[in-house]
C-alpha cells in the first residue's frame, strides 16, 4: 500500500468530497451541514453541485452510486457525491481563487 505522501495530489482519490449535505440550509450541523446557512441552499444535488464546479472552471467528477453516512434518507435525490481537484499533478492550485478546501 502506498503511503499518502507518495501520492500525487492529481490522483482522483485525492479529490476533495463535496456531498450536498454539506451545503443544505434544511440540514443541522449535527445532520452534516458545513457551511453558513446564509450561504447554503435548499435541498442541492450532486449534479448542481458538479454543473456549478464545471462552470467555475474546476476539474470535477461525479460518484452517483456514493451516500453520505448521515443521510438517513435513501432516494435517489440524496445520492451522489462530487470530487472536486484542489491541486494539480506538481502541487501548484488548480484555481488561486480556491486556495483551500474551505473556501
Amino acid at each position: 500500500m502506498a503511503c499518502a505522501a507518495a501520492r500525487s495530489p492529481a490522483d482522483q482519490d485525492r479529490f476533495i468530497c463535496i456531498y450536498p449535505a454539506y451545503l443544505n440550509n434544511k440540514k443541522t450541523i449535527a445532520e452534516g451541514q458545513r457551511i453558513p446557512i446564509s450561504k447554503a441552499v435548499e435541498n442541492p444535488t450532486a449534479t448542481e453541485i458538479q454543473d456549478v464546479c464545471s462552470a467555475v472552471g474546476l476539474n470535477v467528477f461525479l460518484e452517483k452510486n456514493k451516500m453520505y453516512s448521515r443521510e438517513w434518507n435513501r432516494d435517489v435525490q440524496y445520492r451522489g457525491r462530487v470530487r472536486v481537484q484542489l491541486k494539480q499533478e506538481d502541487g501548484s492550485l488548480c484555481l488561486v481563487q480556491f486556495p483551500s478546501r474551505n473556501q
